[in-house]
């Protein structure tokens, strides 16, 4: 596969067989669906259309042969151009018709690359139909069932305002009837539960109980069923780990650093460190034929520290989601929480000069930069307010977790959804293209305009964009070209065919 002459290469992760690593996190996270408008155009149709370049294709050099690029209005899976690909897209500035080009290109088998740019969405239809660039239609309802409100840490900036009280099996009996008959209200074809708290595994024999109840149910209504346990990774046995494993149970772990950079915001109630005991449980569950996911939280406290982190993960071969710190009432007077853009964006491009160095055969597009999803278009950074429910350990439903002391529904609702859809008091979510500062930004169906929760605490609205942005702006392109890199070194290594 050589990028010299003047061949096109056309590469895109379209072509590879991969998974893709799923983002998990302790958040309403975002979920989206294919973008629709995506029926392609049969090849031998494609000689007689008029196309154009579109006005918002975005490049980015990736060495000096090759450039990722893709349609920032209308984002799909970025795709890799060698030189010949890239002037083959330029003669598309103006609108042309596809047969005068393919006629230019008499000595090579063009159609089959130009299919490649179309279906990116580089190339467009003249003239085109109005096609919505996002499906942002949830398929899935998703549900966090607050397990315990106690926890075994003392985390620099949890939420919880900690008690030792436990969700009663009542309770989560109750809970979980309430989420299925919400998901079939709702034609939902799909169930995800979060088993959260606190630190869920606390009240661990009701996790089990409660799975039992999701698995007759998804089964009796035909029901697609998710579950995944969100911990600290502390104090688990052998018998849970087992537990977990027999039950195909996911888990989502938390681990901020190695060593004195995860304790120092995330020490245990005894006081002692808790890294030793986290890895310990990862390695654990890697025996137990169980991968964890896992969730990291970028403060100025631990961002230094970043790089050794996700060099040790990408050694594990562990699946990873790097997010940032959210301040709350809790938290807000550590100042060595809040973050400094200048170095957190240093230490994100140390952490990615790393990635570049240890490059993953799955993409990290959904992993690597906060709650952002790269994967595919969407305009609600997350599912408060459409498809999510925190259900209390008291059995109260309020709309994020991280507002769980603001009820706005019970368990004993017909339609626990409906009730949270409808509110106008608490956390709003509205969609990117009504957030002032983010209508026309080329970034904004990725980042969808960040956590509406952080936006309004620093700025008093919903619909504006995000403290962060300055971080998103810069890392983003640095984002891609990871992902451009990886796209050149599996398709150079022969994953896939081109």
């Amino acid at each position: 596969m050589s990028s010299q002459g003047n061949v096109p290469l056309v590469i895109n992760s379209m072509d590879e067989e991969l998974p893709v690593a799923s983002k998990e996190c302790d958040c309403a996270c975002p979920s989206p669906s294919s973008p629709t408008g995506l029926k392609g155009i049969a090849q031998e149709r494609l000689p007689a259309i008029q196309a154009q370049l579109d006005s918002s294709a975005y490049f980015k050099p990736v060495n000096q042969d090759y450039q990722i690029a893709f349609s920032s209005s209308m984002p799909l899976t970025p795709v890799i151009l060698n030189t010949a690909a890239c002037r083959l897209a330029q003669m598309f500035e103006s609108p042309r018709r596809i047969a005068e080009v393919v006629k230019i290109y008499a000595h090579v088998d063009i159609i089959p690359i130009i299919a490649k740019l179309v279906s990116s969405r580089l190339l467009r239809r003249v003239p085109s139909a109005s096609v919505d660039p996002c499906n942002d239609k949830p398929t899935a309802l998703v549900a966090w069932l607050h397990m315990s409100n106690n926890c075994n840490l003392n985390c620099t900036y949890c939420y919880l305002e900690k008690t030792a009280e436990m969700m009663l099996p009542e309770i989560g009996h109750a809970a979980v009837e309430a989420v299925f008959r919400t998901a079939i209200a709702n034609d939902f074809g799909k169930v995800k539960i979060k088993y959260a708290g606190g630190e869920p595994t606390l009240n661990f024999p009701l996790i089990m109980q409660l799975h039992k109840q999701a698995c007759m149910l998804a089964e009796r209504h035909g029901i697609g069923l998710d579950e995944v346990i969100l911990s600290n990774g502390i104090n688990w046995t052998q018998e849970m780990i087992t537990a977990v494993q027999e039950c195909s149970l996911r888990v989502m772990i938390s681990l901020d650093g190695i060593g004195v950079t995860h304790d120092i915001q995330r020490a245990p109630t005894s006081g002692n460190g808790s890294c030793a005991s986290v890895i310990h449980t990862i390695d654990s569950l890697l025996e137990g034929d169980i991968i964890p996911h896992i969730s990291v939280t970028i403060t100025d406290q631990n961002a230094e520290g970043l790089p050794e982190l996700v060099g040790w993960l990408l050694k594990q071969g562990l699946p990873f989601g790097l997010n940032f710190y959210r301040g709350n009432e809790h938290s807000t007077a550590i100042k060595d929480l809040s973050l400094n853009e200048a170095r957190i964006v240093a230490a994100m491009r140390s952490a990615f000069k790393v990635i570049e160095a240890n490059l993953p055969r799955h993409s990290l597009l959904g992993c690597l930069l906060d709650r952002a999803s790269l994967t595919t278009p969407h305009r609600y950074p997350c599912g408060v307010g459409r498809n999510y429910l925190v259900i209390e350990h008291n059995g109260y439903v309020a709309k994020c977790q991280m507002k769980i002391t603001h009820p706005v529904a019970t368990i004993h609702d017909a339609d626990v959804l409906q009730s949270v859809r409808t509110d106008q008091m608490d956390i709003q979510n509205p969609p990117v293209d009504e957030k002032e500062g983010c209508r026309d930004c080329q970034w904004r169906y990725w980042c969808a305009g960040g956590c509406p929760l952080v936006t309004y605490q620093a700025t008093g609205r919903y619909d504006t964009k995000s403290p962060n942005c300055n971080i998103y702006q810069a890392l983003f392109p640095e984002v891609l070209r990871l992902e451009g890199l990886r796209l050149l070194a599996q398709g150079m290594n022969g994953t896939w065919a081109d």
